[in-house]
């Protein structure tokens, strides 16, 4: 069971969706950027961020599984969308796997391209598993 600290300190203004900081005694986790690739290597959603999303998260799911963790052990997450307008359909797959109401810190950043240029969105994850 985690016993991760969600944390949202005054003075600083309050996230959505978001937590400002998350402590948690643990071994560290960090997996690798995701893209929309399917086990095969196949891009899932071309031209569709929803579906990029999806995907993208069903990665990370797999991700952490390897390493004995879940969502639920996610301190933070970095969004990485090649168009801020993609976020809201980030929002709602990534709300599909966390608990929303003690959310990882987060980061998003819009960039100019990712590795691919069909590749629109790219999510990496760090997690603090209880050993």
């Amino acid at each position: 069971m985690s016993q991760l600290s969600h944390l949202n300190p005054e003075g600083v203004a309050p996230g959505n969706g978001y937590s400002h900081v998350v402590t948690g005694p643990g071994r560290w986790v960090a997996i690798a950027g995701q893209v929309a690739f399917d086990a095969e290597g196949n891009l899932v959603g071309e031209n569709d961020p929803a579906a990029q999303a999806r995907q993208v998260f069903a990665n990370l799911e797999r991700c952490l599984a390897a390493a004995g963790a879940t969502f639920a052990e996610v301190v933070k997450l970095n969004f990485f969308v090649t168009d801020i307008a993609f976020l809201p359909a980030v929002r709602v797959a990534r709300d599909a796997y966390i608990d929303t109401a003690n959310p990882p810190a987060s980061t998003a950043v819009q960039v100019v391209a990712l590795f691919r240029p069909d590749a629109l969105i790219e999510v990496e994850a760090y997690a603090v598993v209880a050993d």
